[in-house]
């Protein structure tokens, strides 16, 4: 049930940075098949948060919603894997 509230975001072309809609997210690294162990990451009171597996940087955009991000195909959808 939580996967449908906490918005997931992959990384697939490998960039540094991506802005995000939600301070409490999931990363999936690349998408399946090549994901690593789904995380849930929260950014508190802060604006960024680095993924401890992909070293991803995610940075929190208040001009997005909650389940965006920049670039867009950053956004993923657990739902649609299976």
């Amino acid at each position: 049930m939580a996967d449908a509230a906490v918005p997931h975001f992959a990384n697939d072309h490998g960039i540094e940075k991506i802005r995000i809609g939600a301070r409490e997210f999931m990363c999936v690294g690349a998408k399946p098949p090549f994901d690593h162990p789904h995380v849930f990451l929260d950014m508190g009171a802060g604006d960024e948060k680095l993924c401890p597996y992909c070293g991803t940087l995610y940075v929190y955009d208040a001009s997005l919603k909650a389940g965006a991000a920049e670039p867009a195909d950053a956004v993923w959808h657990p739902a649609a894997a299976e």
